[in-house]
């Protein structure tokens, strides 16, 4: 009689002891599961990588197995996410149908032609962006200026900024404007009132005056020097703004419109409209005034004088693209010793090179 081979009785026993220890194992990971699900808050976030892993996987358990096993989510959920994911595995894209939309490049040249010229139309902006290579018809252009809110031509036309209306007529435009510094004197601690003028072409600024009391008769004389046919500063100057201040008196303005130049009151309260004056100010204050004191009008002059000196001559300006308005022959010079020049104690400097 033949022996029972053992190899057969070991290889059940193995798969038997094998199985039982994977049902510990998928027990363990159960109650693990279920411990760390106790602890989140909320419901739980599940990426679509995560997603179709899961899907995947759960698909190869079958349902039977998965109802014993998922605790993250319902068997339900994970073959419905298979079955999605087989029908995008046979989605595909349309054709898209009609024109191409127009691009970003495009919206924004059309955007900002119809800003820098008002007078242009929707065919005026057509023809340019054709010089430009690019064909877009009158309809597309309306439907883009819609989506911004601008307006057809004939109502854009129709308001000019502030900021156009100075640029038009820059040539022709000077401002004014008071600024204050407090002074000791032998009475004690006394404001002063210190009048410049600007030129916006060329941001020339001119010190008109300085008093203590900016009366009508004093006033007047500014008005006279401001507009004398030789050497005064509003020389060629059709416009003259200045804000509401009762120093800016109807005899004042009377004696400029007999000069020929207009005076165009601006808002209360709007620094903005003489924005290159205001902002000649607050240099002058934190370069120079916020950080001295002032004892006597005559020092308050000289250091007037030495700022506007340092501001024509010395002082890069952003709004003239960093040049100086008095350009010297040294500026650019590559060779040559680098000297510094220092005006009020060393508060204001600048760097030049030696004349070749």
């Amino acid at each position: 009689m033949n022996k029972l081979s053992p190899l057969p009785f070991l290889m059940v026993v193995f798969a038997g002891w094998v199985n039982r220890e994977q049902q510990a194992a998928i027990e363990y990971l159960q109650a693990e599961n279920k411990v760390l699900r106790s602890q989140i808050k909320g419901r739980l976030r599940i990426s679509d990588e995560e997603r179709r892993n899961l899907a995947v996987k759960g698909r190869g358990l079958g349902r039977k197995l998965l109802t014993e096993l998922a605790c993250i989510v319902s068997p339900e959920t994970i073959l419905a996410w298979h079955r999605l994911r087989v029908a995008s595995k046979w989605t595909y894209r349309r054709r898209a149908e009609g024109r191409p939309p127009l691009g970003n490049e495009v919206r924004a040249l059309i955007l900002e032609l119809a800003k820098k010229d008002s007078n242009w139309g929707y065919s005026s902006i057509r023809d340019r962006l054709a010089n430009l290579g690019h064909r877009v018809c009158r309809t597309t252009i309306a439907n883009v200026l819609k989506e911004h809110g601008m307006d057809p031509a004939t109502k854009r036309r129709r308001r000019t900024s502030w900021a156009t209306f100075i640029k038009a007529h820059w040539p022709n435009v000077a401002a004014l404007d008071f600024t204050t510094v407090e002074v000791w004197t032998k009475g004690g601690l006394m404001t002063y009132y210190v009048l410049f003028v600007i030129d916006l072409a060329t941001r020339r600024v001119n010190c008109a005056g300085i008093t203590p009391y900016p009366e009508t008769t004093w006033m007047l004389q500014i008005g006279r020097n401001l507009t004398d046919v030789v050497s005064g500063f509003l020389r060629g100057k059709r416009y003259l703004l200045m804000d509401r201040d009762s120093s800016f008196s109807a005899a004042f303005r009377g004696l400029l419109e007999r000069a020929g130049v207009e005076s165009i009151r601006l808002p209360a309260q709007s620094p903005n409209c003489n924005a290159y004056l205001e902002r000649f100010h607050g240099s002058l204050k934190s370069a120079a005034a916020d950080r001295m004191m002032f004892l006597g009008e005559d020092h308050l002059r000289r250091v007037v004088g030495e700022y506007l000196e340092y501001c024509h001559g010395e002082r890069n300006h952003q709004g003239l693209d960093g040049r100086i308005i008095e350009r010297g022959s040294e500026v650019g010079a590559a060779v040559g010793k680098v000297r510094r020049r220092q005006r009020l104690g060393g508060m204001l400097n600048y760097y030049y090179r030696d004349a070749a």
